[in-house]
């Protein structure tokens, strides 16, 4: 049976190798791919602030799933009054238990968790196999966002 969690500084290992293994196979990256010392820190740093929020999706103490959320306040604006936003990442369910609500879940938990935190916009960047799962939670394509890479 899934059971889905607000993760917490205790699961600290399930976060790191719940997001590392995310990010290999959305990146096509190899299953042995290290990454650096600075990214792995930092994303460790990240992960005990509470600027953020993971749910995880476990099945026996394994972790099939995870999805994030990190806050944010901007200078109001008419439409956000509050400057209170979100920004959903990292949503991804391991290949063997997709098709069973499990990022729908986690998503919802995360979108209820931001109306309580006063939040009035949460964004994404949705691949193409989770575009329709965002549709279907209310999420509308937007015209309105640029962006300039400063890497």
């Amino acid at each position: 049976m899934i059971e889905y969690n607000f993760a917490d500084k205790n699961d600290m290992a399930f976060l790191m190798q719940t997001r590392l293994t995310m990010l290999k196979e959305v990146n096509s990256l190899p299953a042995d791919y290290i990454f650096s010392d600075e990214f792995t820190e930092n994303t460790r740093l990240f992960f005990e602030t509470d600027n953020q929020s993971t749910v995880l999706a476990t099945d026996d103490n394994k972790a099939v799933g995870c999805a994030t959320i990190c806050y944010t306040e901007l200078l109001p604006t008419f439409s956000h009054q509050s400057g209170k936003r979100a920004y959903l990442m990292n949503v991804w369910t391991d290949f063997s238990y997709r098709h069973r609500n499990i990022a729908k879940t986690m998503v919802n938990m995360l979108i209820e968790q931001a109306k309580q935190k006063g939040v009035t916009e949460i964004s994404l960047d949705a691949t193409e196999m989770g575009r329709p799962l965002y549709e279907k939670l209310g999420f509308t394509a937007s015209d309105e966002c640029m962006t300039i890479n400063l890497n």
